[in-house]
């Protein structure tokens, strides 16, 4: 195996994409929580319970589009959750979101155990289609990347485009800026610092919750315990390495889902597969002592902050 055959094989670029998407979406949910000036690292226990809810209406109603609206709405209540313990009780947002990651992997696994034993996820569980693309579908090598992906990768290029959008463009956009940089300003200007604060947060838990459901009924149509694989902690990385933007955040994941498939590839090659298999962690690494360039948070991210009203 050679560098150029395994640069040139499409199934290389079109795995990069399809591996983006389950660390892209919670990325970019990560920069409006952060945005807003919440702290959120419970996007691994959020994609966790979605995965699981997700597999568990699609299989329960035989409709994956159920299962994922259910991962989604999960995912918003867990988020309001964290919200109000955030936003209103004050809690130290670190310590919070790490008591979500365990509660979360406790209770799927629990859940997982309980309701479907060893045999584990039915073996006809619906799964989110695939998509071919006319026209796009019969150029060489182009159709191969592109097509036939899963419908969750094309969801994700939509919702890149329109989270930029939103945080740079629009009016709501500029107040979440404006409450995670400075939420004493914010409020003079008459900002609603909480709701704005709520609003990051369960945005985050949305797209958090779009790529715990991408695991188990886009990529499988099972559950396993575990299944997110600290794909929300790389979330977190790509989200910082990408300056807290949605298009950063996507293309950071990109480049992390580059690492990730390489490894797959490489793995047929006489490296040690476990040398292989370190690649898409040591890439993350990279991202967090900041090569490529010094990432500055939003001004208030993290800090609690008590209204005057």
């Amino acid at each position: 195996m050679n560098l150029l055959s395994i640069f040139t094989n499409p199934y290389l670029w079109a795995s990069t994409i399809a591996m983006a998407v389950p660390l892209a979406l919670p990325a970019i949910g990560g920069t409006f929580s952060e945005r807003a000036g919440v702290v959120n690292i419970s996007m691994e226990g959020i994609m966790l319970i979605s995965a699981f809810v997700s597999v568990a209406f699609s299989a329960y109603f035989h409709n994956a589009w159920l299962g994922l609206l259910a991962g989604v709405i999960s995912g918003i209540l867990v988020a309001y959750v964290f919200a109000w313990a955030a936003a209103k009780m004050y809690a130290n947002q670190i310590v919070l979101g790490m008591a979500f990651n365990i509660f979360a992997s406790g209770i799927t696994a629990y859940l997982f155990n309980a309701i479907y034993g060893p045999e584990g996820t039915p073996f006809d569980t619906p799964k989110l289609p695939d998509v071919k693309i006319p026209i796009i579908d019969k150029i060489p090598i182009i159709g191969q990347i592109l097509s036939g992906q899963n419908v969750m990768v094309y969801i994700m290029f939509v919702l890149v485009v329109l989270s930029q959008w939103f945080l740079f463009k629009t009016t709501v956009g500029l107040r979440l800026r404006a409450v995670g940089e400075n939420p004493e300003a914010a409020e003079t200007a008459g900002i609603d610092v909480v709701k704005m604060k709520y609003l990051g947060v369960i945005l985050g838990g949305a797209f958090s919750a779009l790529g715990g459901a991408y695991l188990s009924i886009g990529v499988l149509n099972s559950f396993s315990p575990e299944m997110s694989s600290g794909r929300g902690y790389i979330a977190l990385a790509a989200m910082i390495f990408g300056k807290w933007t949605p298009v950063g955040s996507f293309l950071t994941s990109l480049l992390f889902g580059f690492a990730t498939a390489l490894s797959y590839t490489l793995q047929e090659s006489s490296i040690s597969k476990n040398i292989i298999m370190m690649l898409p962690y040591v890439v993350t690494i990279l991202a967090l002592i900041g090569i490529g360039g010094k990432s500055v948070a939003p001004a208030a991210d993290g800090i609690p902050y008590r209204p005057k009203k």
